[in-house]
């Protein structure tokens, strides 16, 4: 749920005049921690290849 919120706080801070560019980059950085650990998740409840 993290992940959508901070998606719908990019769209909202980057539509606003004048853009706040370093909370966009702060946004994003933490968008992309996130995607990540999700991603590391993922890898470690399915190993892919049998034991």
């Amino acid at each position: 749920m993290e992940h959508a919120d901070l998606d719908a706080l990019i769209d909202i801070a980057a539509g606003q005049i004048p853009l706040d560019e370093l909370m966009i980059r702060r946004l994003k950085k933490r968008r992309l921690h996130l995607r990540d650990r999700i991603n590391r998740l993922h890898r470690s409840l399915d190993p892919g290849e049998p034991a």
